[in-house]
């Protein structure tokens, strides 16, 4: 790859080659564009590549909708049925949309988000800047405003928002992969492998109010402005309106999703190393990390000073990483591959020694926060450095499927689709690629004259021997998403939960792959076919189109067949729950269950609840600890007088909880709630504080109706999964 090189003096570099590169810089901040032409057919082209760029969007948008509706028969069930299959913290978010859409004026319906007391009952708190609810409110400001009360109902107009950014998604990894390639053939494909695998790079149809369902839109837009603003010759003014679309992307993925900022410290940490290998030009950089750090600064004022957006180490970490890199300008700046080596190796002890000791000792001091205590004690579950591996915040996500190393039935997957084993190939070839000119770009510049004698003679200037490689001469946007695709790569398989970050890069750098020219060019020299420049772009688009036919003949049938299949939500006990809750309780009564159940007695009913799945705030889990104590071995007066202290009117029991056999040992939530306990769990290991319990466990307990529960508890509806008690 061909690496720009650092501006100032540099030992060994010559005057011509800093001519070079200056008359580079001139060319690039001119917005040269050489070697494109617009014709008549190259217009035709473009306009044909971006009405399949709509096509592409807009099918996958129409195949996410049909599947939902067929799965669900959404517009056919009741009101009640589409509330409750927004499961889990989904239904929690919908019921913020719901409740400023009904609410008797909009003023009202702001005020009562800001100073909410049902979220979590005894305790008002500001939603607005405890969730990432903005594009609730959006979306119920736009209902009312556009006066749709009568035309869409506001499930409706809220789930096709959703399914309609997803479009705009495909649409972006589209364009992304036209730019890398300069084939919209490859931008077809791209698209195709994105639908086609869906199982493992969308779960949108199914959970539509998840935070990342509205966040990821927006982070590939980011990325498709990403691969605009690394372009080498691009113009100043499609500069200004891509940094300027690049912080809006930024701004609202953050806005939309509270783990967005572990998304951007992992971009950021991949800019770094773009930054320490010197495949971007700093400045660049720089401006994206400033980008990053406004998004954030402006989503935390958006929050009321969220504490934790804040304390992200997105934060700590960009300010680290600009101090490193100017220490690296002005230290680093001699060639020599140990001397580059070691350079790179303390730089990256800098910045992750430095990011840390910010964070903690400075940020963290100041504001006096640790909300994302549990994230930390995970990380540290996870990968075995917590001495406290029956911590039970951490354990809550440890146990979960999801939060666990991808299963290798996931390549297999995309590995029937060709996905995978054209991403595997293309991405080893560019990042082998791109070490080697790493590594040119480090070695002491080499010269070839015909008289040693000679050598400094300004009439005979010394030569350089040798380029960067052709693949990637002048695309730092290549090596860019080849950095930041392993690194996602490496969170996606170390964390099943995150391959969603990955699987988009894989089908992008696999069709970019396919029809990639420059690729091509090399492959057919290396075969001694000699081509000319159209025969080679004639090779390229047929083999993509081959592929992308082979694609649709292995899993369009499929997806066909999936489309064929009907089916109904069908959950009678949760609806039954629902509505006795509404016809028999007051209004003021608060409900304590599990967290997801209370979710949606919150979004159906619109009682207060006690705890709920937006597990964020240091409090709230502790609140949970506490209430979970219902399926704990405790005493019935314990978990009364715990109950009593959160204003709990009504406790749900699950019995798939009480009697949950699907977890291993360990890992049900009553042998959570053993170990915090320090009880010993019931057939698995003990640890060296566990004792016996000395009360039977209160969720099963309580049926037997015995004096001591009696006294507390009163049994008031009852169907096969659930059992509602009125606490005294």
């Amino acid at each position: 790859m061909a690496v720009r090189r650092r501006k100032g003096g540099r030992d060994g570099v010559s005057s011509s080659e800093a001519e070079t590169v200056d008359c580079q810089e001139k060319k690039d901040a001119a917005g040269s564009n050489a070697g494109f032409q617009w014709t008549p057919v190259s217009i035709l082209s473009v306009a044909v590549g971006l009405f399949m760029a709509y096509y592409s969007g807009s099918t996958h948008g129409w195949l996410m909708a049909t599947l939902h509706e067929n799965v669900l028969w959404f517009s056919n069930i009741k009101e009640v049925e589409r509330e409750i299959s927004f499961r889990t913290e989904t239904g929690l978010y919908y019921s913020y949309y719901k409740q400023l859409v009904n609410a008797p004026t909009i003023a009202q319906g702001l005020y009562e988000l800001v100073h909410d007391n049902i979220t979590e009952h005894g305790k008002t708190i500001n939603i607005l800047e405890r969730f990432n609810i903005y594009q609730e409110v959006v979306m119920a400001l736009l209902y009312r405003f556009l006066s749709l009360q009568k035309t869409v109902e506001p499930v409706f107009f809220y789930i096709h928002a959703v399914f309609g950014l997803h479009s705009v998604l495909v649409m972006s990894l589209y364009g992304t992969t036209w730019l890398l390639s300069g084939s919209w053939l490859a931008g077809i494909l791209s698209a195709a492998f994105y639908t086609f695998n869906k199982v493992d790079t969308t779960r949108v149809e199914f959970t539509i109010a998840l935070r990342e369902s509205w966040a990821l839109p927006f982070w590939y837009m980011q990325m498709f402005l990403l691969t605009v603003f690394f372009h080498p010759n691009l113009h100043r003014n499609l500069k200004v309106v891509t940094v300027s679309l690049l912080y809006v992307c930024t701004f609202c993925f953050a806005l939309t999703w509270q783990f967005a900022q572990f998304a951007l410290l992992l971009q950021a940490m991949a800019l770094f190393g773009c930054a320490v290998l010197d495949v971007i030009p700093a400045q660049k950089i720089r401006q994206v990390w400033l980008i990053q750090a406004g998004s954030l600064l402006a989503v935390c004022v958006c929050q009321f000073f969220n504490k934790m957006v804040l304390c992200s180490l997105v934060l700590s970490f960009i300010p680290s990483a600009m101090l490193v890199i100017a220490f690296k300008e002005r230290v680093f700046t001699r060639r020599g591959l140990s001397w580059q080596f070691a350079g790179l190796v303390l730089n990256v002890i800098l910045v992750m020694v430095s990011m840390l000791l910010f964070n903690k000792y400075v940020i963290k001091t100041i504001i006096r926060t640790d909300a994302d205590q549990h994230i930390f004690n995970f990380l540290m579950g996870k990968f075995g450095l917590s001495g406290n591996q029956r911590d039970f915040d951490a354990q809550l996500y440890l146990c979960e499927t999801a939060f666990r190393v991808l299963p290798l039935d996931t390549f297999v997957r995309l590995s029937k689709s060709l996905v995978f084993p054209l991403y595997a190939v293309f991405h080893l070839c560019v990042l082998l690629v791109l070490m080697q000119s790493v590594l040119q770009n480090w070695r002491p510049p080499m010269y070839s004259t015909e008289d040693p004698a000679t050598r400094n003679d300004a009439q005979n200037p010394p030569l350089p021997l040798g380029s960067a490689h052709p693949l990637l001469l002048q695309r730092p946007q290549l090596a860019y998403h080849a950095i930041s695709a392993a690194v996602f790569g490496c969170l996606a398989v170390s964390t099943m939960r995150f391959k969603y970050l990955w699987t988009p890069h894989m089908c992008v750098l696999a069709a970019a792959g396919v029809a990639d020219f420059e690729a091509w060019k090399i492959l057919l020299n290396k075969l001694h076919a000699g081509l000319s420049e159209s025969k080679v772009h004639l090779c390229r688009h047929i083999v993509t189109a081959g592929i992308l036919a082979l694609l649709f003949a292995v899993a369009l049938p499929s997806t066909l067949d999936e489309l064929k299949i009907l089916k109904e939500f069908h959950d009678p006990d949760t609806v039954q729950l629902m509505e006795w809750i509404k016809k028999e309780t007051p209004v003021s009564a608060a409900f304590t269950g599990s967290m997801q159940l209370m979710a949606g007695v919150k979004l159906s009913t619109g009682r207060p609840i006690t705890n709920h799945p937006h597990y964020e705030d240091r409090d709230l889990r502790n609140r949970t600890k506490q209430l979970y104590q219902i399926y704990g071995r405790r005493h019935p007066q314990e978990v009364h007088a715990i109950l009593k202290a959160h204003g709990t009117s009504y406790i749900i029991i699950e019995n798939s909880i009480c009697y949950e056999r699907g977890h291993n040992i360990g890992c049900r939530l009553r042998d959570l709630m053993d170990m915090t306990n320090h009880h010993i769990v019931e057939g698995g290991t003990t640890g060296s504080e566990d004792h016996p319990a000395t009360h039977a466990r209160f969720c099963h307990a309580i049926q037997s109706g015995a004096p001591e529960y009696r006294k507390y508890f009163t049994m008031v509806f009852q169907n096969k999964t659930f059992r509602t008690y009125k606490v005294s």
